[in-house]
């Protein structure tokens, strides 16, 4: 044996088999403590993006659930490692700059809690624009398999409804629709027409504050790779029928969800674990009442 790591007491080859803090026997570091407690509920929660908090990164807003979640003493599960992070699974986050009335995510907790309790805390711990609108007990797999489909509205202020509706109408006849979107790898061109489920313009609902023409459209389209943004159909219409609004458009997600084909309709991703938890709420005193005493 090497006389030099006889004299340290160090092994040959450079492996440890010390049980120092920080060390495995195996020479590998491991954090220090107990490991993190196990999770034992998962919530999902639906929250909003509204007015100048549309544009708010998705990495701002991790940042602001994060605190919240500490304000609002959740217990939160942890990842294991040196960094741990609380567990929390955001799905399909809309891009920055837009609003949204559907985004989702999900948590894991270590300790119980009602979800509507949960929700109301988060929503006080949240700045106004940033609302938790909705949650559920995860009583179902695949929150993110049940987003295949987004609804937008697109409010184009400036633009004459009537040259709107005709941008439309050559977009649905086209067969194809490329558009090009500038990535860090460079211009990519892409057709963005097989995406696009539905794609309309709206009345005017609501007394506008000013006397300018807007035209409204409504978007659903499809979550394929390479995701196709509503900023993409805009360039469209451009491109099938020269439509260049006068001011940047006002996009909003309205729903997400999973796509029913037949209809074209968008369903609430949140609905399967409610019906599970309705058909869990109606067994349990069916189970109690012919249990034997």
């Amino acid at each position: 044996m090497d006389s030099t790591a006889q004299q340290h007491g160090r092994p040959r080859h450079g492996c440890s088999h010390e049980n120092h803090e920080g060390l495995t026997t195996l020479g590998k570091r491991q954090p220090e403590g107990p490991p993190p407690a196990p999770a034992v509920q998962r919530i999902r929660l639906r929250y909003t993006k509204r007015g100048r908090l549309r544009f708010t990164s998705h990495r701002d807003f991790q940042r602001a659930f994060e605190r919240a979640l500490r304000r609002a003493e959740v217990p939160m599960a942890y990842s294991a490692g040196f960094t741990p992070h609380p567990k929390v699974s955001y799905a399909n986050a809309a891009p920055t700059g837009t609003g949204s009335e559907a985004e989702y995510l999900e948590i894991a907790l270590t300790a119980p809690r009602d979800p509507e309790r949960l929700r109301a805390l988060l929503d006080e711990s949240l700045p106004t624009g940033l609302d938790v609108v909705d949650a559920v007990e995860a009583r179902t797999s695949g929150l993110a398999d049940r987003l295949t489909a987004s609804v937008w509205e697109l409010r184009l202020t400036g633009q004459d409804p009537a040259e709107a509706e005709k941008a439309v109408a050559a977009f649905n006849a086209a067969e194809s629709v490329e558009v090009s979107r500038t990535t860090k790898n460079g211009v990519r061109t892409f057709d963005a027409r097989p995406a696009v489920v539905q794609l309309e313009t709206r009345s005017e609902t609501a007394d506008r504050p000013t006397d300018q023409p807007c035209a409204i459209l409504r978007l659903v389209v499809r979550h394929v790779t390479p995701a196709v943004r509503p900023d993409d159909v805009l360039s469209g219409l451009r491109a099938v029928a020269d439509l260049a609004p006068p001011v940047p458009a006002a996009v909003t997600r309205l729903a997400q969800g999973l796509l029913d084909e037949e209809t074209g309709t968008v369903t609430d991703p949140l609905a399967p674990d409610r019906e599970a938890e309705a058909a869990l709420s109606k067994a349990e005193p069916a189970a109690a009442a012919t249990a034997p005493a």
